[in-house]
């Protein structure tokens, strides 16, 4: 199989050879994994560590120009970054949240939400064409995660229970936006994607952060919405969603979800086994990313991420399928290389079935 093949295959629950592997990191990990191996592209470093790989693409922006001033700058949505280090590495914080001061309906229409037409679709195809054995993704549906980032975490938290109307409409123009900013993806690639996200962040280290009827009586429609739509060209669906998600998972199972990600088990009390005997069957969830991010890939030993490699592998993929294995987020700065290079040496050793 080929790159592309075995992650489809996965997905399907259709026999692989070997389970596929993938990779998050951040741009210090990156820099160090290119500089180690004497590459100057990250897809010589996916070539290095023999990575399957889900890559994304996305039209670009051609929309009105967006605020810089040096030390904040702006997206299309009017959200505010700074960049802000953490020692080893550095991270774009946001500082501006553009509906945070927003009291009314009157408000929300005032706001300059972006139009769809801000994008250039048509070079979508030339995208995809630079990795034709790879599987493609394209597109990022998050209805909660925006409200997050247009109001602020706080104040998204609150603002279903005090002001339900009010939520409605900012949450009604989110996903008349995603809706046709992903149809027109869709209709530019067709035939040339395989994923596209469909997420959010409900997950805490332990339980949700929100409640199941919120997200039934706000979310839920848009997020429908949204899968539905996917399925209609042909596209699976991968769920992004952190943390202690598992009172949602039955919820997201039923409304279409096809690929989990990450397996967060540290956050909780996963039982492995049990999550494939319930989710991960035929027809079931393709699971993707499951290696301790938290303790074992930074503070670990090579030989502890071969363990837990060789436990996720006879656990989440106990039919030999089923199963996209790589970090459970991005690879942090104090993550050892030797630690990466055993995750994916691990997943050949252990996942091989041909």
């Amino acid at each position: 199989m080929n790159h592309k093949e075995r992650i489809v295959a996965a997905i399907r629950h259709e026999k692989v050879d070997r389970i596929p592997t993938d990779i998050w990191a951040t741009g210090e990990v990156w820099a160090t994994l290119r500089a180690y191996f004497g590459v100057s592209d990250n897809i010589a470093v996916y070539d290095r560590l023999d990575i399957d790989g889900i890559i994304g693409i996305a039209p670009p922006y051609i929309g009105p120009p967006l605020k810089d001033d040096g030390d904040i700058h702006e997206n299309e949505w009017g959200m505010g970054y700074r960049a802000q280090r953490y020692g080893m590495g550095s991270y774009d914080e946001q500082v501006r949240h553009p509906l945070a001061e927003a009291e009314t309906i009157e408000d929300i229409e005032a706001y300059a939400w972006p139009s769809p037409d801000w994008y250039d679709y048509s070079a979508l195809p030339a995208l995809a064409a630079r990795y034709p054995d790879r599987a493609i993704e394209c597109g990022y549906t998050a209805v909660f995660y925006y409200h997050n980032l247009l109001r602020g975490l706080e104040q998204s938290l609150v603002d279903p229970l005090l002001q339900p109307e009010f939520t409605h409409r900012i949450i009604q123009h989110l996903s008349d936006f995603f809706h046709e900013y992903h149809r027109r993806c869709f209709e530019a690639t067709r035939g040339l994607i395989v994923t596209t996200q469909v997420t959010d962040d409900w997950g805490s280290q332990y339980g949700l952060l929100t409640s199941k009827a919120v997200f039934e009586r706000f979310y839920k429609q848009a997020t429908q919405r949204a899968i539905d739509l996917a399925k209609s060209y042909g596209i699976s669906v991968f769920h992004h969603d952190d943390g202690d998600m598992r009172p949602l998972l039955p919820t997201l199972v039923a409304m279409g979800i096809d690929i989990l990600n990450p397996v967060q088990w540290r956050c909780g009390n996963w039982n492995l086994a049990q999550l494939k005997a319930e989710y991960g069957g035929t027809p079931g969830v393709c699971f993707h990313s499951a290696v301790d991010n938290q303790e074992v890939l930074p503070f670990g030993t090579p030989d502890q991420v071969r363990e837990q490699v060789k436990m996720l592998i006879e656990t989440l993929a106990s039919d030999q399928t089923g199963l996209i294995i790589g970090p459970c987020h991005n690879l942090q700065p104090v993550t050892p290389i030797e630690n990466i290079i055993a995750l994916y040496e691990a997943a050949r050793d252990y996942g091989t079935f041909v």
